[in-house]
């Protein structure tokens, strides 16, 4: 790698007739669930999640081998993944954002084995145009963090980011202290839902803003996907859609992490590595889809046929020009027929695919150094 680039629901559907009103309830999805009474007023339901910023030792290669090229780890992802002196290897302390089944935060939020893939990717948060977004949002990090939404509107006491806006008023809900609650309310209004060129939903973003370059590098980001009106499930999802598959396309650089300091005097080999030594900095670079690399995250499966919609976001810093590549298959984004997206840091898309190809094919930025660095992964389409 080059020196140069190192520095860089529960959901409640009310229909009235006349005075009569009946309240069916269906399934949720990322520990939501809906209050009815907020839902008349608002015009949509009200969707609730518990989400918690929890420290996690994060393995972005668990398999220990390359899994694209099928062999072990040899130099050139020995750079990035082997533990040594000086050395911190393949395994982080990070902070991410974790679903739980209500707001006592005593039970983490079972996440499918169809969705293992996600991997550190915060709880995907869903709206119809119409709703209502409350996050009761825990902080158990060793530093102040919180929730920015992109996308939906918010008042100044729910944007979850410190800076001088001129109101003269600090909100605890910017930057969560450790051991701290707040609860955030986020609307779905029209301008939130998709545009004249998207599909039947909008791909939004969520992440830490209490520091945004050091909460992001230590894992706070999420996906916010808000489904046009009268297009959507009970449970948030596009009505026209068989299969949401989710994508963060990013060098998680550690070396900016608020926790590499922790992450030396757990994970790295003696001596202690030197913070100016440029090797040291290029192996912290973690070039990783969904926090994995060298394709060591659970393969997506698709089936043929069926409507598959990709959501990708990207994000880091210059160097985090991703060129995301469907082998196999292609996809249509915003009505341009392609197998390459592209993706500049915080920007966010939708590729719908409908795939014909049966397989296991590649999925990988096509940027040649990202490449090399272990931004790749693979997608399954079965019969």
């Amino acid at each position: 790698m080059s020196i140069g680039r190192l520095f860089p629901v529960r959901r409640c559907a009310v229909f009235v007739a006349a005075a009569l009103s009946v309240a069916l309830s269906a399934g949720c999805t990322s520990g939501g669930h809906t209050d009815p009474a907020g839902a008349a007023r608002s015009g949509g339901v009200t969707r609730h999640y518990s989400i918690s910023a929890d420290p996690v030792a994060w393995d972005y290669a668990p398999h220990g081998r390359n899994d694209i090229s099928g062999r072990p780890f040899g130099d050139r992802e020995n750079v990035f993944v082997k533990h040594g002196p000086g050395r911190i290897g393949s395994t982080y302390e990070k902070c991410l954002y974790r679903g739980y089944t209500d707001e006592s935060f005593g039970t983490r939020q079972h996440r499918p084995a169809a969705d293992a893939y996600l991997g550190d990717l915060g709880p995907t948060i869903r709206a119809e145009v119409g709703d209502t977004v409350k996050v009761v949002f825990r902080n158990t990090c060793p530093f102040p963090a919180s929730m920015h939404p992109h996308g939906v509107a918010y008042q100044k006491d729910s944007e979850g980011a410190p800076y001088a806006d001129g109101t003269g008023i600090t909100h605890l809900a910017d930057a969560v202290p450790t051991g701290k609650t707040v609860t955030y309310t986020w609307r779905a209004v029209d301008r939130s839902g998709p545009g004249p060129m998207d599909g039947s939903s909008a791909v939004w973003m969520y992440h830490s803003h209490a520091d945004e370059v050091g909460d992001v590098y230590a894992g706070l980001t999420g996906f916010l996907i808000v489904t046009a009106r009268g297009k959507a499930r009970p449970d948030g999802s596009p009505k026209d859609v068989d299969r949401e598959v989710f994508s963060l396309f990013e060098i998680d650089n550690e070396n900016s992490s608020p926790l590499l300091a922790a992450n030396i005097a757990r994970y790295a080999g003696r001596p202690v590595p030197d913070l100016a030594d440029a090797d040291f900095v290029e192996s912290n670079l973690m070039h990783s889809i969904n926090g994995y690399v060298y394709g060591n995250g659970p393969v997506v499966q698709v089936k043929k046929g069926e409507r598959v919609r990709w959501y990708l976001m990207g994000m880091g810093t210059e160097v985090d020009l991703h060129t995301p590549h469907w082998h196999g298959n292609t996809v249509t984004i915003n009505g341009m027929r392609t197998d390459v997206a592209n993706l500049l840091p915080a920007s966010m898309l939708a590729a719908d695919m409908r795939p014909d190809a049966v397989g296991t094919w590649l999925f990988h930025c096509h940027v040649g150094d990202h490449i090399a660095a272990g931004m790749q992964a693979r997608y399954q389409v079965v019969g």
